[in-house]
Formats: C-alpha cells, structure tokens, sequence
C-alpha cells in the first residue's frame, strides 16, 4: 500500500494540474489563443531558463556520470533508429510514416521530467544530463524524419538543409548549450540577475502543464484511432520496458531510473504537432497519438513506478 501511495502522489499532482488545464478551457477560462500563446512562451523562455539553470549550477566533475550520461544517448539513439525501420517496413501508409514515428519516440523530457523528478526527490536529481544526452537527438531526428516522409516522402536537400539550420536555432538546444558553457567555465550571473532568471525558471512546470491540459482535444484521438494505439503502445510500454529493465541490469538507480522514465514514457510532446503540420506531415494522427498518450500515461507511468518503487529501485 505504501508503495501504491507513493507511486500516486509522484505522478497524479503532475497530471491533476493538466486536467484541471482542461476543465478551464472547458468552462471558458482559457481558450485556444492561450494555449498558442502559453506553448510559445514555455518554449522561447521559460524553459530555455529553466534548462540553463539547472545545467550552469551542475559541478561536472561532481554530477556528470559518463555511464549514464552515454546510456540515455544510445537508449534514444537505439529506440529512434528501431521505431523508424521497423515503421519503414510495415506501415503501409507512406502518407502516415513521419508522424507515426516521431509520435512513438518524441515526449517530453525536458519540461515533464524535470516535473517528475523535482516532485519525487525535491531537486532536478539526474534530469539535466539526462536532457542534454538526449533532447538534442530528439529534436535533430524529428527534423530528419518529418523533413524526408513530408508530404508521402521525397528527399529535398534544399528543404533539409533549412531544416538543419532551424534546428541550430531551436531555444531549448541554446539554453543546454548556455548552460554547458557556464558550467564549464564557473560563470555565474551577478545574484540580481540569478534571482531573475529564477522567477522565470520556477514557471515554466505549471505553465506548460496548464496549457498541455488545456490543448488536449478528445475528438482527434479517434482519427485515425488503429496507428494511434500502436503508437502509445510503442510510446507508454515497449521504449521503457525495454530500456528500463536493461537500465536496472547495468545497476541504474533511483533519480536516475525515474530521469530514464520521463525520458523513455511519458506522453508525446505537443510540440510534435507544431511541427507535423509545418512539414507537411498528418497532424490529424499527431494530436490523437498525444490526446491518448496523455490520457494513458496518467496510469501507466504510476504503474512504472510503483514497480520500480516494488523492486526497490526508487
């Protein structure tokens, strides 16, 4: 019972703030506009504060674990490469391929792991160099795939190529990359300017949570509803049964286990379906594979965890 009890309370606060997202854009306290406007500022502000934050503050000689560090990079490279060959050989609908691939890889490490961890141990534990080991891979691939299946297929350099340089761009990669550099070197930010960064920093968790809840639209997750439930199968229980029970065999632990957990089972990020439509790829499939794998994870991650918690992991 205690085991179940604490499996609860670690995830359900999480998902109790997207639902109550949900309830206010039902009864018209936030709206569409909101959503748009919240998702765009957790991702140009907020959560590139939030990430520099967390990384400039590492000690690398102190927290960085090159064995785990290395693990979540060949993890996420693995799944990606094995979802996007095997989903090469038997989907059938060249139409659905992009965005059935990335739906089955791409969640949301980087705001709701840092959630995850943050409400089980009280500080980011191992979620920094678990985000740095494997957002960049999630966003370069994303690109990749979506850029080469757009449209039904068709390689474009020309189309790549400004792809690529969007990626360069992508805030969230320049907040890792600030922040690396600050570790490295000891830099620090005068306390005026820390404390300042840190009011930005503490919202980004409830604030995309809110508009993740908000954005949840029920009538699209039954679509296209047979790809959709592979997908979330694929997304909520093979990538971190797979990964997690190796995980455990090589001696991972604890804030590293769950870090591993919001990186390889949570629900796809809505993000997915900003760039699904934008690259010509089915947004129609992208938001019923994020509709379900929100409402799913809810329970399957608490599964997760009361396991791990069972074992002894966490």
């Amino acid at each position: 019972m205690d085991n179940f009890l604490f499996s609860v309370n670690a995830t359900f606060p999480i998902f109790l703030v997207m639902l109550a997202g949900w309830l206010l854009r039902r009864f018209g306290m936030l709206t569409q506009g909101f959503v748009d406007v919240a998702n765009k500022f957790n991702f140009y502000v907020t959560l590139p504060i939030l990430l520099f934050t967390e990384i400039s503050q590492m000690s690398l000689s102190d927290a960085f674990d090159p064995a785990f560090f290395f693990y979540c990079m060949g993890a996420t490279l693995m799944g990606i490469v094995l979802i996007w060959t095997l989903s090469a050989i038997f989907v059938k609908d060249r139409k659905l391929l992009g965005a059935f691939v990335q739906g089955c890889y791409r969640g949301s490490p980087a705001v709701m792991g840092v959630a995850f961890v943050m409400n089980m141990y009280g500080n980011a534990g191992a979620s920094p160099l678990m985000i740095v080991a494997s957002v960049p891979l999630f966003n370069i691939f994303a690109v990749l795939i979506l850029t080469i299946h757009g449209d039904g297929g068709g390689f474009h350099p020309a189309q790549l190529k400004k792809a690529l340089l969007g990626v360069c761009k992508n805030p969230i990669l320049l907040g890792i990359l600030a922040g690396l550099l600050f570790s490295v070197t000891g830099w620090r930010f005068p306390t005026l300017i820390d404390k300042t960064l840190g009011y930005f920093a503490d919202m980004s968790t409830p604030i995309a949570l809110i508009a993740i809840g908000a954005g949840v639209q029920l009538g699209e997750a039954f679509a296209r509803w047979r790809p959709t439930l592979l997908a979330a199968f694929i997304k909520l229980i093979a990538l971190p049964g797979v990964f997690l029970t190796l995980a455990v065999v090589l001696g991972f632990h604890g804030d590293q286990l769950v870090a591993l957990l919001a990186m390889l089972g949570l629900a796809t990020t809505p993000s997915a379906y900003i760039m699904a439509k934008n690259m010509k790829n089915d947004d129609v499939l992208t938001s019923g594979i994020i509709v379900v794998t929100t409402l799913l994870s809810s329970v399957t991650v608490t599964g997760w965890i009361f396991l791990l918690r069972t074992l002894g992991k966490i």
